[in-house]
C-alpha cells in the first residue's frame, strides 16, 4: 500500500509549486513622532521619502534622545493675529546636543510647503540646521523657497506635517513671552519654556 501511494505523492510534490521568496515590505513614506511636553503631546509625521535628508537628521535626534529635556522655547505670533505664527524647540544651541548639520532641503525639490501645520527646521543660514525645528499654526508661503537661487531665495526645510494636537500647538504659541530680546527673536522668548519631556517614535 505504501509502495503505491509513494509515487502518487512525488507527482503531487513534483507540481506544487515552491513557495515564493518573502518580499520586504517598502518602507514606510512617512514616520510617526510624539513629542510629549508639559502642556501635552503633539504628534507629526515626518516625510522620509520627499525630505530624506531632514527627516533623517530629526529622526536621528529622537531615536539618541536629545530631544528629551529640551524645551519650546519661543511663540512667534503673527502681529494682529495671535493664533497664528509659530512655535519653536529643540536643543537651542546646545553644543553636547548637538549633531552636525545637514545639507539643506529646499520646498522648490520636496514639494512640501510651508502650510498650517507643517513642521520645518531652523537654522541661519541654508546648511546650517541641526536640533531646532519649528511647528507653524496658520499658513507661510514666504517660507517657501522662491526660484532665483542663493541664500535670500533658499527658503527653509519644511519635512513634516501636524497629526494630532494642535490644541497644545495653540497653548504654546500663546505662552507668555519676554518683551525684550534682539533681532528676528524680540518679545518672541517663552518666559517659562515648555518642556519636551520625551520624543519618540509611534507606530
Amino acid at each position: 500500500m505504501i509502495r503505491r501511494l509513494l509515487p502518487i505523492a512525488l507527482a503531487l510534490l513534483a507540481v506544487v509549486p515552491a513557495a515564493a521568496p518573502a518580499i520586504a515590505a517598502p518602507a514606510p513614506a512617512t514616520v510617526k513622532v510624539a513629542l510629549k511636553t508639559s502642556e501635552g503631546t503633539i504628534v507629526v509625521a515626518v516625510d522620509t521619502k520627499r525630505a530624506p535628508i531632514t527627516a533623517g537628521n530629526f529622526l536621528a535626534y529622537v531615536d539618541q534622545k536629545k530631544l528629551d529635556g529640551t524645551t519650546f522655547y519661543r511663540a512667534a505670533r503673527a502681529i494682529g493675529n495671535p493664533k497664528r505664527g509659530f512655535i519653536q524647540g529643540g536643543v537651542h544651541r546646545d553644543a553636547r546636543r548637538s549633531l552636525p548639520p545637514i545639507k539643506h532641503e529646499p520646498t522648490t525639490k520636496t514639494g512640501i510647503r510651508h502650510v498650517d501645520g507643517t513642521i520645518s527646521m531652523a537654522r541661519r543660514e541654508p546648511g546650517s540646521a541641526m536640533g531646532e525645528f519649528f511647528i507653524l499654526a496658520g499658513d507661510a508661503p514666504a517660507m517657501d523657497a522662491r526660484p532665483g537661487g542663493g541664500d535670500a531665495n533658499a527658503g527653509y526645510a519644511a519635512f513634516g506635517r501636524l497629526v494630532s494636537g494642535k490644541p497644545v500647538l495653540q497653548r504654546i504659541l500663546a505662552a507668555k513671552t519676554w518683551p525684550g530680546g534682539s533681532g528676528s527673536m524680540k518679545g518672541q522668548l517663552i518666559r517659562q519654556p515648555v518642556k519636551i519631556i520625551e520624543a519618540k517614535r509611534v507606530g
